[in-house]
């Protein structure tokens, strides 16, 4: 453990109760939980963006990168599951999303824009803030970057880039998501110098509009990628390499199906998951039932089959079943995969299994780069004109090449969760140190714990882990 110096600070210190480190979705969740319980407490959320709320998947502003789930599936409050779909009918009723009648369909059914979803999540902080406002409490919003923390057994100390530091009693990892897109990595900076952003608008109308763009990987951020091209007039071939070439199951409103989880305790591997739900799946589309019925079941026993599993069965999933996982759960929006299917269809879309093996020479004007095609043995060089990284998120944090992580790692303050997914911390989210000790005053929440969950980046788990968490460090 490391301990917090005294007397060795140059400026003021300034004190908290709470200081949570992130003010994305998961950061500004706590923060809100905790402003609505009794008590008097000060929380600082520090946050390098203008604004607190969105993070980095609810800053985008263009209308077509939308939520891949439904109003329904998305509320922030874990007590009233139509929250949002109640907002976003307010929302539109006040002329806030004109364009919403393009989906046809109900509000519980619609996929709002990111940006949208952003200004919900903002409306619900600033009511808590009026509630803690009552009890004496309140949370501030401090911009910059954490690129240091201390703790001992009676508060924790963080450092900024500008050198100012902050002490509290208690800290909160509230990092959200490393996207490789985004994040500069030891392996692949290179990657991310010379390619454009998969949200950049601005960016791609500088390209020209039939030029060839090669896209790496194949989820959700390479079809926002695609939705991002075709509004900055795009109209040029694009090749996209993944490893399986598989792409995101498209998001439906399935009917109900049996929790055949719950009704069958004894399934517990994966193995045994795996069995079954194909099982259910293939009676489902027997009785003319769409297939995503039963696997929608699942979400709410993820995390309990995770944590009983294994480290050998979850290397067996995340090794033969995530690729299959990853599409056919974390679906696309429809509007989405319709713009995807017609460019398909087009022939202007073309998807590649192929493994991405770096950058090659080019040709000024021009990126190349290397794969492998699958099945193949030999790497091959292919060229574009435009390069887009969206080869999703980068989950282990000994590869995230910030300050924060880096610090963490090397005071020992932090050990990798299972299977290097995030970091290691115990089901209240107290965060495991590299001896095994549980913290006292550091704890995380949301995707930092995605190795402990498997499942910790939707919006229904960070808002459950926000009330829990609350409560805890409220006591």
């Amino acid at each position: 453990m490391s301990e917090i110096p005294g007397g060795q600070a140059t400026g003021a210190i300034r004190n908290a109760d709470i200081l949570i480190v992130g003010g994305g979705l998961s950061g500004t969740l706590l923060a809100t939980q905790l402003l609505r319980l009794p008590g008097k407490r000060q929380v600082l959320v520090i946050e390098p963006r203008a604004e607190l709320g969105r993070g980095e998947a609810y800053s985008a502003v263009e209308l077509g990168h939308t939520l891949n789930g439904n109003a329904a599936r998305m509320s922030v409050d874990p007590d009233n599951s139509d929250d949002l779909t109640q907002w976003l009918s307010a929302f539109i009723v006040n002329g806030g999303w004109p364009e919403s009648d393009q989906q046809s369909v109900t509000v519980a059914e619609l996929f709002p824009p990111r940006g949208i979803f952003g200004l919900y999540v903002q409306q619900r902080l600033a009511e808590a803030q009026a509630v803690g406002a009552r009890y004496g409490s309140s949370v501030e919003h401090v911009r910059g970057e954490v690129v240091d923390l201390q703790t001992d057994e009676h508060a924790t100390l963080l450092t900024l880039s500008d050198g100012s530091r902050l002490h509290g009693a208690f800290a909160v990892l509230a990092t959200g998501l490393f996207p490789a897109a985004r994040t500069p990595q030891a392996e692949s900076s290179g990657l991310n110098a010379v390619a454009v952003d998969p949200w950049d608008v601005a960016k791609m109308t500088q390209l020209d509009p039939q030029s060839t763009v090669l896209i790496i990987g194949s989820g959700l951020t390479m079809v926002d990628a695609v939705v991002s091209l075709e509004q900055a007039g795009h109209r040029g071939p694009i090749d996209v390499f993944s490893r399986h070439g598989l792409l995101p199951q498209v998001r439906r409103q399935p009917p109900a199906w049996t929790d055949f989880l719950a009704e069958d305790p004894d399934i517990r591997t994966p193995r045994q998951l795996m069995h079954e739900l194909r099982r259910h799946c293939r009676a489902a589309m027997a009785d003319g039932i769409d297939w995503q019925a039963p696997l929608d079941t699942v979400r709410a026993h993820i995390g309990r089959l995770w944590r009983q599993a294994t480290d050998v069965q979850r290397r067996q999933f995340v090794r033969h079943v995530r690729p299959w996982w990853e599409s056919h759960h974390h679906r696309s929006p429809p509007l989405s995969a319709e713009r995807v299917t017609r460019l398909q269809q087009e022939g202007r879309l073309r998807i590649h299994a192929a493994s991405f093996k770096g950058l090659a020479p080019s040709a000024e004007g021009r990126v190349s780069i290397r794969i492998r095609r699958r099945g193949e043995s030999a790497v091959t060089v292919v060229s574009g004109d435009a390069l887009i990284n969206s080869s999703g998120i980068e989950y282990d944090w000994r590869r995230v090449a910030r300050p924060l992580p880096q610090q963490l790692l090397a005071r020992g303050l932090i050990k990798p969760g299972p299977l290097a997914l995030g970091i290691a911390a115990d089901a209240g989210g107290a965060v495991i140190d590299a001896e095994g000790q549980v913290a006292q005053r550091l704890f995380a929440m949301g995707p930092p714990l995605r190795g402990m969950w498997w499942e910790s980046t939707a919006v229904t788990d960070v808002a459950s882990q926000a009330k829990a968490l609350a409560q805890r460090l409220a006591l």
